[in-house]
């Protein structure tokens, strides 16, 4: 959440006309639907990690309506194939609960494309809309060039060792 004199409403009704100048308490990403899918699989690992500290001060996810749609539309492709271990019933629990978590940023799809993959154009639209610090990705080099955006694109470790 942001910092300063005036109450956080006031902050969210002026961040979309502003966005600058804001100074924000924790760092802001998007992850990759690849670390969503990793931590779900796996409880060991970086992924896993993030995921349990959504919703705790130690950074804010930034979501759109789209990328909400991709998360829900890929975990439930894994469940279904049996490659996760959830129902679908629990996979509406978790796509609801990072909803709940997660600040959701307006996209507007203004200078696409740029990235080879349009559902990492996505992403990255997510994060420059969103104001964010980074990207959190197992496939880094697939943001090449996403740097000149002002964010970092950090693997699931990296990241970690930022926030803990």
């Amino acid at each position: 959440m942001p910092r300063g004199d005036f109450d956080s409403q006031h902050w969210r009704t002026l961040t979309p006309t502003l966005g600058v100048g804001i100074i924000y308490d924790t760092m802001r990403v998007v992850l990759d639907t690849n670390v969503l899918i990793s931590g779900l699989k796996s409880r060991r690992g970086a992924s896993f990690q993030i995921l349990s500290r959504l919703g705790s001060d130690a950074y804010t996810p930034v979501v759109s309506v789209s990328l909400v749609m991709e998360y829900e539309a890929t975990v439930m492709r894994f469940a279904q194939a049996a490659e996760l271990d959830l129902t679908v019933d629990d996979v509406s629990v978790v796509v609801d609960y990072i909803c709940s978590v997660a600040e959701h940023q307006r996209i507007y799809y203004l200078w696409r494309p740029f990235l080879p993959d349009a559902n990492d154009d996505m992403i990255l639209e997510v994060a420059v809309s969103g104001r964010c610090d980074a990207i959190i990705t197992h496939n880094v080099r697939d943001f090449a060039g996403a740097e000149q955006f002002g964010i970092q694109i950090l693997a699931p470790k990296v990241f970690l060792g930022e926030i803990v």
